[in-house]
């Protein structure tokens, strides 16, 4: 008798650690790091101060302690529900305390008009 309630609830204890999903069940998404908008891209204007471009991006996650002239964004998303990964990088280089150059994932929609195109930098 108290093996076999033994033997059940090590079963159901084995089950409950198990990778099994429910189905119908509601999984949060998760989303980390700062959050990357295409408007947030293109108000980045080249020229703006750090202040200026901190109240645009907010605080970077990521600043080098050994090139203080560089601040990395990084965000990511894990859409549970829909199996949907969402990626999104943007670094930003200051010289003399002014915005020199950014790169991002993300395509600016209006051409950077105080910048050179070699300056202002898009990888896909």
């Amino acid at each position: 008798m108290y093996r076999r309630l033994a033997s059940a609830c090590l079963l159901v204890s084995l089950a409950a650690c198990s990778s099994m999903e429910f189905p119908g069940v509601y999984r949060l998404s998760i989303d980390q790091g700062n959050i990357i908008t295409q408007e947030m891209v293109d108000q980045l204007k080249i020229g703006m101060t750090r202040s200026q471009v901190e109240y645009v991006m907010g605080t970077s996650l990521i600043r080098d302690t050994f090139s203080p002239n560089r601040w990395d964004y990084v965000y990511t998303l894990d859409d549970r529900n829909n199996d949907k990964k969402e990626h999104h990088h943007l670094t930003v280089i200051f010289k003399d305390d002014k915005l020199s150059e950014f790169t991002t994932d993300i395509q600016p929609t209006a051409q950077q008009d105080a910048a050179p195109a070699t300056e202002v930098q898009a990888a896909e």
